[in-house]
């Protein structure tokens, strides 16, 4: 660089307008998207680290996008690049990767090429990056305002990670806003600045999340404002009103915005709530909406959303749309809301929606004949009987009769089911009285129309039967059960930082990954096994999305996640699955783990009562009362040993205990899981050991303290004589708990 280029650049920034003189240079100065950069996420670990691959930043102006993609040039040590994609063309890609070629054979060093505005390059631009970010020659940072699913290539897309940025709170503007005032190298500390609070609070509300638009607010009315006595420049509310008036509404027509807004004003009619449907209405129709778009969306949704239980809702829906075309605006927008508030009001049905379960089965179901009574008798009666049997209904009282109309593989199928809300409630009383006769009427003719000697109904239980016996003794549905309910419960977002505490074969960690890409997991196995199994897993997930595994020691795991996630992180979520059931002092742990939860975050865990769960004894037909008796005292002796932290406790003593502490809100549910098992022998050897003097006590070891050896030999042939390879029909209780922070 010449004395002349040097000359122009430092003019260049001392003439810069203050949002780009104030943007942050580090993390640590970075305002606002806490739930991508913020301590522990995988964002700032790959920043830190210099370990970055292709990313994506999108979101509204001013939230930050650019900015992130300066503090990483600062930060790594790969060549930077950077392209404005409004101005660049072909030639300036090629330049780019010409360059990063270079780069990269000679020094062995990475090329990251920064694209502004990425969604502005037409196909061929983006096709002739794509292998070479493929190939890693180059690293692509993108940055746009518009949905990348949508507007950049999807070739592009599925090598890049996604990151939204969100819309900066009020708090983070008025950071950012504040310190500026103060710094005297970039921005207003060496000039006596006084702002008023209602001045500041207008500055920061009227820039809508907008860090740029409330730095240009502030640069205006600084700059325009007369110094007073002393040289004080005063900001006050007026001031602040002339500097940002009226607020820009983000919409546009064929971009988020567009989509987004008509989302919340569908969503909000379907959820009955006639205020924001009227604004998000407002909204489109200030931005300047077509009407007419509008009301086809509310022509959907009355068939959609409102459907049976309110018919007229469609004919209300079609008068105001052809009363708007007679009438025009401004006029019409009564029309327009009259639709809006009678669809928000009326009661709600989505049963229409049962055409497409209808058009499922059609598509999965193998086909089938039209039953012979249903087919056209007008062409094939004679010949082949066609429509024979058929029972006119009209000739019937109330003009119905029972009779078969779905398909024999779908005698019984259920499409239809009429809601309880408004018009269809009367349907539903009538249907289904219909429906119990109908299937009746179809039991009836499946018991005559045997095949083999089996009739169609008893062929249909032994298929049951054989997939029963199939399925016999997995667990999986019921892990499957316990793991959704458990995620369910803890309300995960995608940018959610979760906590698994007791991950074994990673039930929870990998689902959570995959539901909060944005965020983060973490995974503490207990052992050095399930370390390396977690370990070896976590490899299937990409760089970004994988799950970081520590191994911890239940009396340190605090102390542990804090080393190796930072002392700062706060889990959004902590999960668990049996992870309080063996603790001595299940409450005494929860209060550890409260303190790497942040304050609105919530643990939920999922506990195998063992207390209230199955009793061997349910299983056994026993010949003499005597043995029975004591059986179940033994039985009762291994469930009610208080000193045994699997089994002195229950759903209710659990909550109540951390109810106890004062510190928590509990909330506490039950699932009951009967399940098909088939018993093995060495099931009933492992419930018949001998237990040595470490370890839990066994059913065998309460046996043998109330039966003689002969009793007990005894009772061990029943067992193996009733249950050896048996099915038996197996109860587990399994307790949700979901604690919050008082």
């Amino acid at each position: 660089m010449d004395m002349f280029d040097q000359h122009c650049k430092e003019l260049v920034e001392k003439n810069a307008p203050l949002a780009d003189r104030m943007r942050p240079l580090t993390l640590d100065e970075f305002a606002g998207q806490e739930h991508i950069i913020g301590p522990g996420r995988l964002l700032r670990r790959a920043i830190q680290i210099d370990q970055l691959s292709s990313l994506i930043f999108y979101g509204p102006p001013g939230t930050g996008k650019t900015t992130l993609a300066r503090i990483i040039a600062n930060t790594t040590k790969a060549q930077f690049l950077i392209i404005n994609a409004v101005l660049a063309g072909v030639k300036d890609i090629r330049d780019a990767i010409a360059n990063a070629q270079e780069q990269l054979a000679l020094y062995s060093k990475r090329t990251i090429l920064f694209i502004d505005e990425v969604h502005r390059f037409n196909k061929a631009q983006q096709d002739a990056l794509l292998p070479h970010v493929e190939n890693g020659t180059l690293i692509l940072i993108g940055a746009t305002t518009e949905n990348p699913y949508f507007e950049v290539n999807k070739a592009l897309v599925s090598r890049s990670r996604i990151f939204q940025l969100k819309k900066l709170t009020e708090a983070d503007l008025e950071k950012i806003a504040r310190s500026t005032l103060s710094d005297k190298e970039k921005g207003y500390g060496s000039r006596n600045v006084r702002i008023d609070d209602d001045a500041m609070q207008h500055l920061v509300k009227v820039a809508n999340g907008d860090a740029r638009g409330v730095l240009n607010a502030l640069e205006l009315a600084v700059e325009t404002t007369e110094p007073g006595k002393g040289g004080s420049i005063h900001i006050t509310r007026s001031v602040a009103e002339d500097s940002i008036q009226q607020r820009a509404v983000l919409y546009d027509k064929d971009g988020d915005a567009h989509y987004d807004t008509i989302s919340a004003f569908i969503k909000s009619l379907r959820g009955s709530d006639p205020d924001a449907a009227l604004y998000w209405m407002a909204k489109m129709l200030y931005a300047g909406e077509d009407p007419r778009f509008i009301f086809r969306r509310m022509l959907i949704l009355a068939g959609e959303d409102v459907g049976l239980a309110d018919p007229r809702a469609l004919q209300v829906v079609i008068a105001a749309s052809q009363a708007f075309d007679y009438v025009g605006l401004p006029e019409g927008r009564f029309h327009l809301a009259q639709a809006c508030l009678y669809l928000a009001t009326a009661p709600k049905s989505n049963t229409t929606l049962s055409l497409f379960d209808a058009i499922n089965s059609v598509g999965a179901e193998r086909e089938e004949e039209v039953p012979n009574h249903l087919k056209d008798s007008s062409r094939d009666k004679e010949g082949f009987g066609h429509g024979k049997g058929y029972l006119y209904p009209h000739a019937y009282r109330d003009h119905w009769i029972a009779q078969q109309y779905l398909p024999d593989i779908l005698q019984g199928k259920v499409f239809y089911d009429p809601s309880e809300q408004g018009y269809e409630k009367k349907i539903k009383q009538e249907v289904s009285r219909r429906r119990e006769a109908q299937i009746e009427a179809m039991v009836d003719i499946e018991e005559a129309e045997a095949f083999g000697g089996v009739s169609v109904k008893e062929d249909r239980k032994s298929v049951q039967g054989m997939w029963e016996k199939r399925t016999s003794g997995s667990s999986g549905p019921q892990l499957t059960q316990v793991r959704d309910r458990i995620l369910e419960l803890a309300e995960l977002h995608k940018d959610s930082l979760v906590l698994d505490v007791y991950a074994r074969t990673g039930l929870l960690t990998f689902e959570a990954a995959r539901r909060a890409p944005e965020g983060g997991v973490w995974a503490m196995a207990h052992d050095g096994k399930a370390h390396e199994t977690m370990k070896t897993m976590s490899q299937r997930f990409s760089p970004f999305e994988q799950p970081q595994v520590i191994q911890a020691k239940w009396e340190s795991c605090v102390s542990d996640i804090r080393e190796a996630a930072g002392k700062n992180v706060a889990f959004n979520i902590i999960v668990g699955r049996n992870a309080l059931a063996p603790q001595a002092d299940k409450v005494s742990l929860v209060k550890r783990l409260a303190g790497v939860l942040a304050g609105d975050g919530r643990m939920v865990f999922a506990e195998t009562v063992h207390s209230r769960s199955m009793r061997i004894s349910e299983c056994i037909a026993f010949d003499k009362p005597c043995i029975e008796e004591k059986f179940k005292s033994a039985e009762e002796s291994l469930f009610g040993d208080t000193e045994d932290p699997m089994v002195n406790w229950n759903s209710r003593s659990l909550k109540e205990e951390l109810a106890a502490s004062n510190l928590f809100e509990i909330g506490t549910s039950e699932l009951v899981f009967n399940s098909i098992r088939r018993i093995s022998p060495s099931d009933i050897e492992f419930w018949l050991r001998e237990t040595g003097k470490v370890g839990r006590r066994s059913l065998g070891y309460y046996l043998r303290n109330v039966f003689s050896e002969e009793g007990f030999e005894e009772v061990k042939k029943l067992l193996h004589l009733q249950l050896d390879n048996g099915e038996v029909r197996w109860r587990t209780v399994v307790g949700f708990f979901v604690i919050e922070k008082r």
